[in-house]
């Protein structure tokens, strides 16, 4: 059976090039061709491809977005022009990248690894955690993706008030409303500013703009009041970290 592929660039040489090479195997046809990371997430939603060649700088969503968006499923192929710091992300993958320029060598050696991949049935690493590796030294993350059904929600950092750990999710807090998303508190907590962010609670990270005041609770912890009236507990650890946090503020 052949493998159905995506194709995910917002350039249109690199979706020639990618057509070009896929000509030459008997055992791939591509089903759809996406310039932007909204119209990547609808496909691979609709198409349930085998293969995705994903860009990672595109238009509305970027490529490790696009990952987080979409339920596991695809192999992926990052095709990029990426600084080579986060060549060790693509690697952690267990699959390939394709460094623009590439040739129809380096296409075939990318091709092979998913071939093995697809028959060895790998666990895909989290995407949350993949984006987190490829971020540069110091950088953090701006916005948080949620996808709601066939919605998907861009909250920027600064509009996240409180995020709560629930299993292998987590609810961000943001404009009176919860978002559900399946990431780790701990994850979402490296990608965010820790000057800004401070886990005050093993299942609770808080923004300090968006606290008003602390509260005595008990003997041992205290109550984080938000200016949106949420009340989230700290523990001493946390008590400790948050008064760190807000001296330097």
């Amino acid at each position: 059976m052949k493998m159905r592929a995506i194709l995910a660039d917002d350039e249109e040489l690199a979706r020639l090039v990618l057509r070009e090479y896929i000509g030459h195997e008997a055992d791939i046809e591509i089903v759809a061709e996406c310039t932007n990371g909204f119209d990547a997430v609808k496909a691979i939603g609709e198409l349930k491809p085998d293969l995705l060649f994903l860009d990672i700088q595109m238009p509305k969503l970027d490529g490790f977005e696009v990952l987080e968006l979409v339920d596991t499923g695809p192999a992926v192929v990052f095709v990029t022009a990426y600084d080579q710091y986060a060549m060790k992300a693509f690697d952690a993958a267990a699959i390939d990248y394709l460094l623009k320029p590439f040739d129809l060598i380096r296409f075939r050696a990318a091709l092979e690894k998913v071939r093995l991949r697809l028959g060895e049935k790998a666990p895909a690493i989290p995407a949350a955690e993949l984006r987190n590796a490829a971020l540069a030294p110091g950088q953090k993350a701006e916005r948080v993706v949620v996808r709601d059904g066939a919605k998907v929600h861009i909250i920027p950092v600064s509009q996240l008030e409180y995020a709560e750990a629930q299993d292998d999710y987590v609810a961000l807090h943001s404009g009176g409303r919860s978002y559900l998303k399946q990431q780790t508190i701990s994850s979402l907590e490296e990608s965010l500013d820790n000057a800004k962010f401070v886990r005050v609670h093993r299942s609770f990270l808080i923004n300090l703009e968006r606290v008003a005041k602390i509260e005595p609770y008990t003997k041992d912890t205290r109550l984080a009041v938000l200016a949106d009236g949420a009340r989230i507990p700290v523990s001493r650890a946390g008590y400790l970290r948050l008064k760190e946090a807000m001296e330097g503020v």
